[in-house]
C-alpha cells in the first residue's frame, strides 16, 4: 500500500471523479457510508452521537454520516462550526440533513459547549486538508472536545497533519478511520494519543492512480510479501539454501545465541555455523543440534574471527556479544576485511557507534537498531519522526539497508524508498525479540535474497509470527521462543497468499 501526502490524496479523489466517473458529492456519500458502517460496529444505536462539523469536505462527510446514522436509528445532533465559507459539497449535504436532527451553529467567541467524558463525538472539523496548526478559539474547542473519551475521527483527527509536522491543539480520538490508505503520521509513536486505534477502509478510489503516481513511502502487507517468497525445487538440497555464520553470545548472554540460531534455521537456512565462546558449547549442542559450532579460544567473550569467514553466504554479528576491547577488535576486523553480506545488530552497532566505525560499514549491509541504538549511531533525536528522516539520509549515505525497529518497523532503502511494517504487536516488546529477527535475517540473506527483500520478508514474517503467538496468549506473555515456534506457520500462511487477509492475523 502506497502512503501519500494530503495533496496526492486530493489528486486521487480528482482522478477517480474524472476516470470512474463519479461526482464529488457521490464520492463523499460513498466515503460517509463506509465510515457509518464502521462506526456502527463500535457504537450501539442506543447511544446519542454529537457530530462536530467544519465547513469543508470533512464537515460534509460529517453531515452525511449524521444523516445515515439517523436512518439507522441513532439519536444524533450536529454542531456546525462557522470557521469559513462552506464548500459546495458541504452546503449540499447540509440541505439533505433531515429537519429532525438538532443543529447548533457555533461562531468564534461563542461560549464553548460542555462535553463530558462519556459523550460520543464524531470529529469532522478539518480532516486531512488542514494547512496550518489549529489555534485560538477553534483550538479551545478541540481541547474542550477532548474531555470526551469517545471521539471517532473521520479520516484523521482534527489538528493532526497527514505528514508529520508541528501541531498545536488536536483532537484525541479513541478510534480513527482513514480513507483508502494509511497516513504517515499514524506510524509515529508521538501521535498515538491523538490517532487512537486506527483502521484503513477503501472508499473505492480509482485503482489505476497508484500505478501512475510514484510514492517513496509504503505500508507493507501480506500481498506485498507473498510474491517475494521463493519456491523450493523438489530436487534441491541443503547447499541450495545457504550457509550462514552467526557471532552471538558471551558470558551470561548465551540465550541470545540460542534465539538467533534457532530463528535462522526456522527461516529456511540450509546450514548454520555459530562462532561461540567455550562456555556455550554444551548448551548450544543441546539446544541447537542442527548447528555447527566453532569455538572461540576464550570462555567468556568472542575474541577471534572464524578462520573461514569468507566462505559463508551471509554473516550476522551482535546479539549478546558485549563490548569488551577484544570483541571490539573482531567487529572492526570483520567490517574492514569481509566481502560477505553482513547483518549488524545489538552490541555490534554499539561498538560501531562508540568507536566511530560508521565509514567502515560495507555497502549492502543490513543494520537493525532499536531507537536507542539508532541514536547512538546517528545522534540524539527528539522524536521518532526525526529518526525516520535521518534513516532516509543515512541509508543513502552508507548505501546500506537500515531497519529501525519498533511498532510499524521502518525499513529504509538506499534508493530512497521507505517501508513501514504492518505486522507485530506490543507483546513483542521484550528482551530477545530482536535476536530472533537477526536470526531470521541471517537465514534469508544467506539463501540469496537481496538485502532489501531480506529486510521486507524478515520484518514482516517476524511480526506475523508474533501475531500468531498472540492468538494463543496475551500481550503480557508473548516470548521470543513463542515467535520462533510460530515462524513455520507464518511462512506457510504468507506463501499461501492473502486469502482475504490484508496484513496479519490480529
Amino acid at each position: 500500500m502506497n502512503i501519500y501526502p494530503a495533496d496526492k490524496i486530493q489528486e486521487w479523489d480528482q482522478f477517480t471523479m474524472e476516470h470512474e466517473p463519479i461526482s464529488s458529492l457521490d464520492l463523499m456519500e460513498r466515503a460517509s457510508t463506509v465510515f457509518t458502517e464502521w462506526f456502527c460496529l463500535h457504537v450501539p444505536p442506543s447511544q446519542t452521537v454529537t457530530v462536530v462539523c467544519g465547513p469543508g469536505n470533512n464537515g460534509g462527510d460529517g453531515l452525511a454520516v449524521a444523516r445515515l446514522l439517523n436512518k439507522k436509528g441513532y439519536s444524533s445532533n450536529v454542531l456546525l462550526c462557522q470557521i469559513a465559507s462552506p464548500s459546495e459539497d458541504y452546503h449540499a449535504q447540509l440541505k439533505k440533513l433531515p429537519s429532525d436532527i438538532p443543529k447548533t451553529q457555533l461562531h468564534e467567541n461563542d461560549p464553548l459547549p460542555d462535553f463530558d467524558s462519556q459523550e460520543i463525538i464524531i470529529d469532522a472539523i478539518f480532516g486531512s486538508g488542514l494547512s496550518r496548526p489549529v489555534t485560538g478559539y477553534w483550538g479551545q474547542l478541540v481541547n474542550a472536545m477532548n474531555a470526551s473519551q469517545n471521539i471517532f475521527a473521520i479520516d484523521i483527527p482534527s489538528g493532526i497533519f497527514s505528514t508529520p509536522q508541528a501541531h498545536e491543539s488536536a483532537v484525541k480520538a479513541c478510534r480513527t478511520l482513514s480513507f483508502q490508505t494509511v497516513k504517515l503520521s499514524f506510524l509515529c509513536p508521538e501521535y498515538e494519543a491523538f490517532i487512537g486505534d486506527w483502521t484503513v477502509k477503501s472508499i473505492g478510489l480509482h485503482p489505476d492512480y497508484p500505478a501512475k503516481t510514484q510514492s517513496t513511502d509504503h505500508y507493507t502487507e501480506l500481498s506485498d510479501i507473498h510474491p517475494l517468497l521463493r519456491h523450493r525445487s523438489t530436487f534441491s538440497h541443503k547447499g541450495d539454501y545457504g550457509h550462514g555464520l552467526l557471532y552471538a553470545g558471551s558470558g551470561g548472554m548465551i540465550g541470545a545465541s540460542i534465539l538467533s540460531g534457532r530463528a535462522a534455521l526456522h527461516a529456511g537456512l540450509g546450514l548454520l555455523s555459530m562462532h561461540a565462546i567455550q562456555d556455550a558449547y554444551p548448551i548450544l549442542q543441546g539446544q541447537i543440534p542442527e548447528a555447527m559450532i566453532h569455538l572461540d579460544p576464550n570462555s567468556k567473550k568472542i575474541t577471534r574471527l572464524h578462520p573461514q569467514s569468507h566462505k559463508f553466504q551471509a554473516i550476522a554479528i551482535g546479539p549478546g556479544i558485549g563490548t569488551d576491547e577484544e570483541t571490539v577488535n573482531i567487529v572492526t576486523d570483520l567490517l574492514k576485511e569481509t566481502n560477505v553480506p553482513l547483518i549488524l545488530d545489538a552490541d555490534a552497532l554499539n561498538i560501531i557507534a562508540s568507536h566511530d566505525l560508521l565509514d567502515h560499514i560495507p555497502k549492502d549491509t543490513i543494520l537493525t537498531p532499536h531507537p536507542g541504538e539508532f541514536d547512538r549511531l546517528f545522534g540524539k533525536h527528539t522524536s521518532h519522526c526525526e529518526r525516520i528522516k535521518t534513516a532516509s539520509q543515512q541509508t543513502q549515505n552508507l548505501q546500506c539497508t537500515i531497519i529501525l525497529k519498533g511498532a510499524h518497523t521502518l525499513i529504509a532503502a538506499p534508493d530512497g524508498n521507505r517501508y513501514f511494517n504492518s505486522t507485530g504487536n506490543p507483546g513483542m516488546a521484550t528482551g530477545g525479540t530482536g535476536d530472533t529477527l537477526t536470526g531470521i535475517l541471517l537465514g534469508l540473506r544467506a539463501q540469496g535474497y537481496s538485502s532489501i527483500n531480506t529486510a521486507k520478508i524478515g520484518v514482516f514474517v517476524h511480526g506475523y509470527a508474533g501475531d500468531l503467538a498472540l492468538r494463543e496468549s496475551a500481550v503480557e506473555s508473548v516470548l521470543p521462543t513463542h515467535i520462533i515456534k510460530h515462524l513455520g506457520l507464518a511462512f506457510q500462511e504468507i506463501r499461501n497468499g492473502p486469502s482475504g487477509r490484508s496484513s496479519s492475523p490480529k
